[in-house]
């Protein structure tokens, strides 16, 4: 059975979407202002459910809040459930935006840096995947974005360093993988690779000085906005898109060009 995009007859879930400034809060409320149906998950289950309330509140659209660890298959298995049993109509998007930034220098990296690192940004995104992946291919119908970083293909170079970048990195192989395989059951992959963006994610970790200058690097003149990437997010989510699959799109302000 293949369902149509509309209220009532699809829902995305999107991770790492209770910060009021981050790009799965404004990729949840593009999601909703396009006609879907939206499950916000977060490690902040309070915040995703205020995220939730919020979006619910502007669109009148059927939008759950759900804590979760990415890094936690068995958080995950409960989110599954979760859906199962409430209103929402089956999964047909899934957008991996939970992440964390990590400016450490390489010989300063300790293993539990490390593993916080990749288990949240590629361990997070492969147990996502595979939580939601069967019901997609149940259904008939599947689109998965998954967020890598400029810092993957340049090595670093924005503000986080080599455990980022080789997270990141892995995502890319991830998606490419992945949109290979699913295919055949007319699913999409695919990886947007960021340059700076106005999130809070370097909270505490740089100041205005830092942030022009990250800015002053950019051709466009200006970093990245949440909304900019969520535009690409739900367009990649969308019946349009049936045939991009296993890409890597470089929405960085021409800051990357490959």
């Amino acid at each position: 059975m293949s369902y149509q995009t509309g209220i009532g007859q699809r829902t995305a879930v999107v991770t790492g979407a209770a910060s009021p400034r981050g790009i799965g809060f404004a990729t949840a409320r593009r999601f909703a202002a396009e006609g879907w149906a939206v499950a916000l998950l977060d490690i902040d289950g309070p915040g995703a459910e205020a995220a939730a309330d919020k979006i619910a509140g502007e669109f009148k659209a059927p939008v759950l809040g759900l804590a979760a660890d990415v890094t936690d298959q068995e958080s995950l298995a409960r989110c599954v459930e979760a859906l199962a049993a409430s209103e929402l109509p089956p999964v047909g998007a899934l957008a991996n935006i939970a992440g964390v930034a990590s400016p450490t220098p390489f010989l300063e990296v300790d293993l539990e840096e490390w593993n916080r690192v990749v288990g949240i940004n590629l361990t997070g995104t492969f147990l996502a995947c595979q939580a939601f992946l069967p019901q997609m291919i149940e259904n008939g119908y599947g689109r998965i974005v998954n967020m890598s970083s400029v810092s993957a293909q340049q090595g670093g170079g924005v503000f986080s360093k080599t455990p980022y970048s080789a997270a990141k990195a892995g995502v890319l192989g991830l998606t490419r993988s992945l949109a290979r395989e699913v295919a055949p059951h007319g699913i999409t992959v695919n990886a947007l690779s960021p340059g700076v963006v106005d999130t809070d994610i370097r909270a505490g970790a740089t100041d205005e000085e830092n942030e022009a200058r990250l800015a002053a690097a950019v051709p466009m003149g200006r970093q990245g906005t949440p909304d900019d990437m969520a535009a690409l997010v739900v367009f990649l989510s969308s019946e349009d898109s049936s045939y991009i699959t296993g890409t890597t799109q470089n929405i960085n302000g021409g800051s990357y060009i490959a």
